[in-house]
């Protein structure tokens, strides 16, 4: 099931702020706002929102990808990358707000799995992320890095298992 919600601009704009500052798409930042209002802390629950948040910025960048849309494509793939660690994170009850965390936890990752691929593969998600701010890959590396995102994201969400 999904909504839509008519915001007003003020609100809006406020919300990207804050959203901004936490790291989060504004989507995340509300949807994690109301399972804290509400006290909905059941770690199963929260991965599975991030699950879902990962699998609709993966189909996204899919998308912008075939609108020849790179910028977005590489920023919606890092996000779908970043939403499944968080998904991973959630059902060990763990909550990450942060960049810093994100690499902390893919670290801790790699540690527990020995799969030494998932540091690989998550410094080529980075490289999109980078490529959303700077513009500097060529259209063929965005194509190439959004195939081993999608590696990634099938590694980490075997691992959710």
């Amino acid at each position: 099931m999904s909504i839509t919600v008519s915001l007003p601009e003020k609100v809006l704009r406020l919300l990207k702020e804050k959203a901004e500052a936490e790291g989060r798409s504004i989507e995340e930042l509300i949807l994690i706002s109301l399972l804290d209002k509400y006290a909905i802390n059941d770690p199963e629950t929260r991965a599975e929102l991030y699950l879902k948040l990962s699998e609709k910025y993966l189909s996204e960048a899919e998308k912008l990808l075939r609108r020849e849309d790179y910028l977005q494509a590489s920023e919606k793939a890092w996000g779908a990358v970043a939403e499944m660690v968080k998904a991973l994170a959630a059902k060990e009850g763990i909550d990450l707000k942060s960049h810093g965390e994100l690499h902390r936890y893919i670290a801790k990752l790699v540690e527990k799995t020995k799969d030494i691929e998932l540091r690989r593969l998550w410094s080529v998600a980075n490289e999109l992320h980078r490529n959303f701010y700077e513009g500097w890959l060529p259209p063929e590396l965005v194509k190439g890095y959004i195939e081993d995102v999608k590696e990634l994201i099938n590694k980490l969400r075997k691992l959710l298992t």
